[in-house]
């Protein structure tokens, strides 16, 4: 009886070498098990990014052919923009399968990216010539406004939301457009650099900015929706001529994401 206990007491007793171990095999036994399934999934992604990274050329392509030349995009300059810019620097990474697909996609802070037909679209009634001084408000992703750079135009554009400002900052520098881009209101323009040949807003608005329209040069042209920005605005175009006069015309309904700040006052 006396022996059986002692023999118990032993099993009991703590060995810390042992418990190292065991420790040791537990741990290798759950980095093969994670190894096992995260493989798989890591070759799945790395051959899916390939694969995008293969096919953005032939994405836009495609674009052009499918959805702006059959639609009314026709300048030549707006259409070899469009080509040479690559969207899917302009979305999250987590949907960049769907960059080149004719609709708007998120960019965070309730905001978003525009389809390329719109911005094809906006581009073209502009008429932007080499050298033009162009104004966009709401920077956003920055996609408009490398297209703006891309048609050789002098380009300032306007974020309200710091974070999106901060960010397309970044990413047009390291994608090499020359856009100035400043952290502010755009209702109340840039007058530091008007006037402006062109001003695209690229937000709805139930008024024209006042300020917008003094900051436009006589003969120059802003487009943006105009409307209920709750539902559908039009697109509309408005050219002031050599005498100050504005002159409207409005190209069909559009939905964009209000205009905030000033314009909601």
């Amino acid at each position: 009886m006396q022996a059986l206990l002692m023999v118990n007491k032993e099993r009991k007793k703590f060995d810390p070498e042992r418990v190292k171990m065991m420790s040791a095999r537990t741990k290798r036994y759950f980095k093969r098990i994670l190894l096992f399934f995260a493989a798989p999934l890591l070759v799945s992604l790395f051959v899916l990014n390939s694969g995008h990274a293969e096919g953005w050329e032939e994405k836009r392509t495609r674009m052009i052919d499918v959805d702006l030349k059959p639609r009314g995009i026709t300048s030549p300059e707006v259409l070899k923009a469009m080509m040479n810019v690559p969207r899917h620097e302009f979305v999250p990474e987590s949907i960049r399968g769907l960059a080149y697909a004719d609709r708007p996609l998120p960019i965070g802070e309730g905001q978003t990216i525009s389809q390329p037909f719109v911005v094809a679209w906006m581009s073209q009634l502009l008429v932007i010539e080499k050298g033009m001084k162009v104004l966009e408000i709401g920077t956003g992703s920055g996609y408009q406004a490398a297209i703006l750079a891309e048609l050789e135009a002098r380009t300032f554009s306007m974020e309200i939301i710091p974070n999106l400002a901060r960010d397309v900052k970044i990413r047009l520098k390291l994608l090499g457009y020359e856009v100035q881009v400043r952290q502010g209101d755009g209702y109340y323009g840039w007058k530091e650099h008007a006037p402006f040949d062109r001003i695209i807003i690229t937000a709805a608005a139930n008024h024209v900015p006042l300020p917008l329209l003094d900051q436009l040069k006589a003969g120059g042209k802003l487009i943006l929706p105009l409307g209920n920005v709750r539902y559908y605005q039009n697109m509309t175009l408005i050219e002031k001529d050599s005498v100050g006069e504005f002159h409207t015309s409005q190209h069909g309904q559009v939905r964009f994401v209000p205009m905030v700040g000033a314009a909601q006052e």
